[in-house]
């Protein structure tokens, strides 16, 4: 078989006869489509000038950061960083075709995902030490910070929101080559949790689980929210 038929069959949708697995939990999937319509919504709010809904979008964007970190470590079995981070060499041969398609993220899907929450992360971290030009309106932490640096902040979150855009447009125009070009629904598999799959079903995380690491999420991003005061 020619390398580059190869190289399609290994990156595109399993055959239709495979049987439908369960590839996202919904503690992922929740995560997922809150901050993608959070950050929307964030902008508006602060194209408005409606600063306290975007102060609450922000913390809101905070715990689900929050939740998705430590989730990458202690989640499913397809939410966990070590199960889909990977070094050059494996981007190289998943490029190549000389690796089949991976259950859930991709290792191009992986730097994506990586980056993504690296510039939210950025962004969200810049918003709590932010501050307005007349000291009026502040993020939580800005107190830590001199006026100067809170300032340097503040002009920095609004200029890294550009970044998350541009890893957003990215990102979908990633969903519309995999659809288009591969066969693969990423979209569908995100929205019901389930892909055809002719391998192993992954390891789910018992829910119990999920609501724990919830509510270290929330306990902490609350503690941010009202100045990291004890």
């Amino acid at each position: 078989m020619p390398h580059c038929l190869q190289g399609a069959r290994a990156l595109s949708e399993p055959a239709d006869g495979a049987p439908s697995v369960r590839v996202w939990d919904a503690p992922t999937r929740i995560v997922h489509w809150a901050i993608a319509l959070l950050i929307p919504w964030s902008w508006w709010t602060a194209s408005h000038d409606q600063l306290g809904r975007h102060r609450a979008s922000g913390y809101a964007l905070l715990g689900l950061l929050l939740f998705r970190l430590i989730w990458g470590v202690t989640g499913s079995e397809t939410a966990r960083f070590a199960s889909f981070v990977r070094g050059p060499r494996a981007i190289e041969q998943y490029l190549r075709g000389a690796a089949p398609a991976p259950l859930g993220h991709s290792p191009i899907g992986a730097l994506s995902v990586v980056a993504m929450l690296a510039a939210l992360a950025a962004q969200i971290g810049l918003g709590l030490f932010a501050i307005d030009e007349d000291g009026l309106e502040e993020g939580p932490l800005a107190h830590f910070v001199s006026f100067d640096t809170a300032r340097w902040a503040a002009g920095v979150h609004h200029k890294m929101f550009w970044v998350v855009v541009a890893l957003a447009a990215l990102h979908v125009a990633a969903i519309f080559f995999y659809r288009l070009v591969r066969g693969r629904r990423l979209v569908a598999a995100m929205v019901t949790g389930r892909t055809r799959w002719g391998g192993a079903a992954p390891v789910m995380a018992p829910w119990w689980r999920a609501v724990t690491v919830a509510a270290a999420a929330a306990g902490i991003a609350w503690f941010v929210a009202n100045g990291a005061r004890l």
